[in-house]
């Protein structure tokens, strides 16, 4: 389910700053392209954001997007369907899961060196086949007025135990809760992610379709804690007017190395099809462009991929954070998690 916080009205905001990168992206030589250029782009991201991007990118280039939206983990089934007779010029996916499994069947062409040398090696495939848009990092928002900072859990395993049944909001169809799931099966082992989907499960978690009505529910009160992404916090506090330290919700970033903390990617990736098409390139290099790296630190709250340009104010550095030693092309596993989350029955 899409974030009812990335509303168009933050999203034409983005836009409306960002005109200045694109014509940063390009030089005299970058004359629109012929009225009857189209790429088509399947999207795991959220329409309300991503589309009016896509418009203003098309307005000033002369490139005309066809843009296809949906659930990150059914654009990439749809993908591995489709195989080499995809429309998709572009796969704009919500993790690097998704990214991981549609090149693990060869779907994807091999991006240049100049393209995915902008971002850290952690953050894109060891192929060169997709590249991370931002960053976002797997937390533990809670309520302030229901939890202690010192009955927080130490490890997200903790949430099993019988002090947090009922108490636990999770959204299982989302990719990123399913990413994270296969990030424990990398870690610990499929055996330890049967044995944390069966304990959820038993313990009666909240269970809900995204994000970001966890932590709604989190900050009224409703819900004592929930698994979600850093950037919701900054999203609510953002649509409310206000800051994200008035908010009764708060994040605690687990420690250690746990698997709770894992940090994941959007990110794209291009077709083969569209190796060579320069209107495909020219999408990605607008979204790695410093500018609208610093646009979606600014309107979203997630973390940018380029280095130089500062994070959300309100949560650590990214390098900052104790991250799981995952490697993010591992999570490929899509299919595999999926029928894990089925069969613990946490999904119907």
């Amino acid at each position: 389910m899409r974030s009812p916080y990335r509303t168009l009205a933050t999203a034409a905001a983005l836009v409306t700053l960002a005109a200045a990168a694109l014509t940063a992206c390009g030089g005299e030589d970058d004359a629109p392209a012929a009225a009857d250029k189209t790429i088509t782009v399947y999207s795991g991201r959220s329409e309300e954001l991503v589309k009016p991007i896509l418009d203003k990118f098309s307005a000033d280039t002369g490139i005309k997007i066809d843009a296809r939206y949906g659930n990150t983990a059914a654009t990439a089934t749809q993908l591995l369907e489709e195989g080499d007779k995809s429309p998709a010029d572009v796969f704009f996916s919500q993790d690097a899961g998704a990214l991981g499994a549609v090149a693990k069947k060869g779907l994807f062409a091999v991006l240049p060196d100049e393209v995915t040398g902008k971002v850290p090696a952690t953050y894109r495939a060891k192929s060169g086949e997709w590249v991370g848009v931002t960053a976002r990092a797997r937390v533990l928002v809670y309520s302030s007025d229901k939890v202690k900072e010192d009955e927080l859990p130490k490890s997200v395993f903790d949430l099993t135990k019988p002090e947090w049944k009922g108490k636990v909001g999770v959204a299982p169809t989302n990719a990123s809760f399913q990413a994270f799931v296969t990030a424990i099966t990398v870690q610990h082992g499929e055996a330890k992610a049967k044995e944390f989907l069966a304990g959820l499960k038993a313990n009666d978690p909240q269970v809900r379709d995204g994000n970001g009505a966890i932590v709604e529910e989190v900050d009224a009160g409703e819900i004592p804690v929930g698994l979600v992404n850093h950037y919701y916090l900054g999203e609510i506090a953002k649509e409310r007017g206000t800051a994200p330290d008035a908010l009764k919700a708060k994040l605690h970033f687990f420690e250690g190395g746990d698997t709770g903390a894992l940090v994941n990617i959007a990110g794209v990736g291009v077709l083969k099809k569209a190796a060579d098409n320069p209107d495909a390139r020219a999408l990605v290099d607008y979204l790695l462009s410093p500018e609208v790296q610093a646009l979606f630190v600014e309107q979203t709250a997630e973390y940018p991929v380029v280095s130089g340009i500062p994070g959300p104010s309100y949560a650590p550095a990214l390098d900052a954070l104790d991250v799981p030693d995952v490697d993010l092309n591992d999570l490929d596993q899509l299919e595999a998690t999926i029928a894990l989350i089925k069969d613990s029955g946490l999904v119907p």
